[in-house]
């Protein structure tokens, strides 16, 4: 039975609790939840940054020595006044192509929503902004009080509570902090991430690596105390172009044969650049057959050396047959996983859309 006025709706009732349950309100929550979540934990941006994220934040570049397209995601003026690009991970790629997907509508453009800033106490010019939904036959904004209210009952759901039995509890900035914890524990210099945080002092993104009790961090400060007194501003200042330009070339140097190398910057190659055998290594599915070979000739290989007694080598061939099997799998579950490809659709400059009158209408 449809209750009046939710023709349209799915209801489902559960036969043991008798409870009566909205299938189609639950899947949109969880799906904004998740992406939330996805965005939040892989870019470290602010609420206010993720709730201004719209189709023109998908941009582009393309390596001048490689020419190699490095997709990024601009983060426009917010709270230090202050723009910066951040790398889409296949992880955060993955993110944005379903959001992108969810929000469509029957065009293939991304509705065009206003939004209220509280900062400044004014509302914002329609744009395809990406976390939008369709409430009661319109397209509108996210809040961040939606935002909030999202993850506690996620995590109230999950029935996961704190050493006191209360409900956990996140806030969106502390996947912020978890962001900045992660990138400076595997290896990125404090002041490169000061400049992917965007902020201002390099304090300020100190503070945010709080992975670890009170001593331990009031140990460190007196650690680094005591470097600056050797060492007063040299390590904590701007980067240098050149070294912002050996950051970048990080990414030129990541592209290997089948695949491309994920480690992080300033970390060195635990397997002598025997990248089969390297978890790091994110295989190209483009290369797939070339992998095959590689798999191919290392069980011939091992049978060589176990036939002539080899076996020296035998441990070494099957740690790297095992890499590459591993590959294929991780290429085999991918596939079946995506199916196919989505395109992101970042717009050109004829799609950006243009100001007629008063109303905001797309380029033609």
């Amino acid at each position: 039975m449809v209750p009046h006025g939710t023709a349209g709706r799915i209801w489902a009732e559960d036969p043991h609790t008798g409870k009566r349950r909205d299938l189609g309100l639950q899947d949109e929550r969880a799906f904004w939840t998740w992406a939330v979540v996805e965005v939040l934990r892989a870019t470290g941006i602010r609420i206010e940054e993720l709730l201004e994220l719209s189709h023109h934040s998908l941009v582009q570049y393309r390596l001048p020595t490689t020419g190699e397209l490095i997709p990024l995601l601009q983060i426009i003026l917010s709270k230090t006044d202050t723009e910066r690009l951040l790398l889409v991970s296949p992880e955060l790629a993955d993110a944005l192509s379903a959001i992108i997907c969810r929000v469509r509508n029957t065009t293939g453009a991304v509705p065009l929503v206003p939004s209220y800033d509280r900062g400044e106490c004014a509302w914002q010019e329609a744009a395809p902004l990406l976390f939008q939904r369709r409430i009661c036959g319109e397209d509108r904004a996210f809040t961040d009080k939606t935002v909030r209210t999202m993850l506690d009952q996620a995590l109230i759901d999950t029935g996961l509570t704190d050493a006191a039995g209360e409900p956990l509890r996140y806030t969106p900035h502390d996947f912020r902090r978890l962001f900045i914890t992660d990138a400076i524990l595997n290896g990125l210099p404090l002041h490169i991430a000061q400049v992917i945080a965007g902020h201002q002092d390099i304090n300020v993104t100190l503070g945010y690596k709080a992975a670890y009790p009170e001593e331990a961090i009031q140990a460190h400060m007196a650690f680094l105390a005591r470097r600056r007194s050797l060492r007063p501003s040299e390590g904590y200042r701007v980067p240098t172009d050149d070294e912002w330009q050996e950051f970048l070339g990080h990414f030129e140097r990541r592209k290997v044969s089948i695949g491309a190398c994920g480690r992080a910057f300033g970390t060195p190659c635990i397997h002598e650049h025997a990248c089969v055998r390297c978890p790091m290594l994110w295989p190209d599915p483009a290369q797939r057959d070339r992998l095959v070979e590689i798999r191919d000739n290392l069980l011939a290989r091992v049978a060589e050396a176990e036939r002539e007694g080899w076996l020296g080598e035998v441990e070494g061939l099957q740690v790297s047959l095992a890499g590459a099997e591993d590959k294929l799998a991780q290429l085999d579950a991918e596939q079946t996983r995506r199916g196919t490809a989505v395109d992101l659709g970042m717009p050109t400059f004829a799609q950006i859309a243009i100001r007629t009158g008063d109303v905001e209408e797309p380029a033609p």
